[in-house]
């Protein structure tokens, strides 16, 4: 069967994309940590969605590949991994951020900002998926930005895994059909075996000071 090679409807990457970026906004104001864990899985579903759209209408199979790696790896497995390390240690509420809900989304529009004028130059192209270049920005200046406000260890994986859809959804972007195949499969292999990592440091943070506050590492300066 032959994949056809055509343009995808013109609204519908740009669409889901955005919708990445409102499940990013929500994430910086919610201080549960499932219902976070939930958006992340909400928001690579939308990106393994993108994956599979794009591979269809460009006939770039190995985005096919990609996609359901994306959404075995990303919507099933490190949720599910990340869910039972909250009910582990029992603790399923972010401790107050360093910067207000206001505050952050205010920054977080200065985010959106920034995205758009840097995208702006590649917008002129007409690259396949460009028009999502700037909500890839902003994802990734916002997981940055999450990593810094939050302070529970699980919420800042969570920050980097979405920087991380940020990446991937430039990716698509810049290029009309991602990364090669097995840069893809390299990076899913390191973010699953450093969140695999940074979850059993995160239960070893628990268990040493009763908290997954990182400021409670301060105490280890000697």
């Amino acid at each position: 069967m032959t994949i056809p090679a055509s343009p995808p409807p013109a609204h519908l990457i740009p669409l889901l994309a955005s919708a990445m970026l409102v499940v990013q906004l929500l994430m910086v104001v919610q201080r549960m940590l499932l219902t976070n864990i939930r958006l992340f899985a909400v928001q690579s579903l939308l990106l393994a969605a993108i994956a599979f759209v794009v591979g269809f209408y460009s006939g770039s199979v190995h985005l096919f590949v990609v996609g359901a790696l994306t959404f075995a790896l990303k919507v099933c497995f490190l949720p599910w991994f990340l869910m039972r390390i909250v009910r582990r240690i029992g603790i399923e509420q972010e401790t107050k951020p360093l910067i207000n809900s206001p505050t952050a989304m205010l920054l977080c529009g200065g985010f959106t900002l920034v995205g758009y004028i840097v995208a702006r130059p590649f917008t002129l192209t007409g690259n396949l998926g460009n028009k999502t270049l700037a909500v890839a920005i902003t994802l990734l200046l916002t997981g940055f930005f999450l990593m810094i406000n939050r302070r529970r260890a699980l919420t800042q994986v969570l920050a980097l895994l979405t920087a991380e859809n940020g990446i991937f959804l430039a990716a698509i972007s810049l290029t009309s059909y991602g990364m090669p195949l097995v840069v893809e499969l390299g990076i899913s292999f390191d973010v699953m075996v450093a969140v695999m990592v940074l979850g059993i440091l995160v239960y070893r943070i628990r268990e040493s000071f009763a908290s997954m506050d990182v400021g409670e590492m301060n105490q280890l300066k000697g």
